[in-house]
């Protein structure tokens, strides 16, 4: 860079600044050198921008690598949402490391991605790591029961995320054991999204052991398969629990005999 700019007044940065959009100076002019990272930090326009919508951009690895390398140091960014950007596996990994070293990003959304295990590994390392995190959308992806496995190891750690979504994801009564195991000693969850992931009685059972133990206070298990045996796991765990709030469960074929099931657990707990 041109020294004679780097000594360019404060003021007249400003003006120029004025010229780009925030997102062009986030992307290409933040990080270019320390003076440019203070200055950019006290332009008003750039620091009432908290929150990134890039959503079906088709973001490419190389747009996804500047955008992680730019929130690696960033102080404003609260809310990052890249759904439908078909994002591969090298620009998760660039993310992961970004979750290693951000400490101010608090919602992540990375809904229809087409992100399987493999990506789920990158980012389940980092979340064990990642300290400021309180919502992940993961919801239309390909995650399956290994990357259940991955997630599930990630809460042994994490205690700053409070919402989970991974519903439509093909976790099956495999993924839900992993990750009801880890659940009964993770208490930071407060939002637990579960919908359509094939998740029959068996997954139900395991889950029931979990809402015994956990302090979840809206759980949807929407449209898969818990039927009338899922039900009556599900109802007995809520008798004893004392923070659940909302329990979705449409489309599980319960019929009237689950409902008679969940509606004996009613009187002792209040969920709509």
């Amino acid at each position: 860079m041109n020294s004679s700019f780097l000594t360019l007044p404060v003021e007249l940065v400003y003006r120029i600044l004025d010229n780009f959009e925030r997102l062009d100076i986030f992307l290409s002019i933040q990080n270019v050198c320390t003076r440019f990272n203070i200055i950019i930090s006290t332009y008003t326009q750039y620091g009432t921008f908290t929150e990134l919508k890039l959503g079906s951009q088709l973001l490419n690895h190389k747009k996804i690598q500047l955008l992680a390398h730019a929130l690696q140091s960033n102080t404003t960014i609260t809310s990052l949402n890249l759904e439908c950007n078909k994002i591969q596996v090298e620009g998760i990994r660039y993310l992961a490391e970004m979750l290693q070293n951000n400490t101010t990003l608090t919602t992540l959304n990375l809904e229809k991605n087409n992100i399987g295990a493999r990506e789920i590994e990158y980012l389940a390392q980092a979340l064990q790591n990642n300290s400021s995190l309180t919502m992940l959308n993961l919801e239309r992806n390909h995650i399956c029961a290994k990357g259940a496995q991955y997630l599930a190891s990630a809460l042994k750690k994490n205690r700053t995320l409070t919402i989970l979504d991974l519903g439509w994801n093909y976790i099956s009564d495999t993924g839900v054991h992993y990750l009801a195991y880890e659940l009964q000693k993770n208490t930071t969850i407060k939002i637990l999204k579960l919908g359509s992931n094939k998740i029959s009685a068996n997954g139900a059972q395991n889950l029931a052991q979990a809402l015994e133990i956990q302090t979840l206070i809206t759980f949807d298990l929407r449209e898969n398969q818990i039927g009338s045996i899922g039900a009556q796991y599900l109802a007995h765990a809520l008798q004893g629990n004392t923070t659940l709030i909302t329990l979705d469960l449409r489309s599980n074929g319960i019929g009237t005999e689950g409902a008679q099931y969940l509606a004996s657990a009613f009187p002792n707990n209040m969920v709509k």
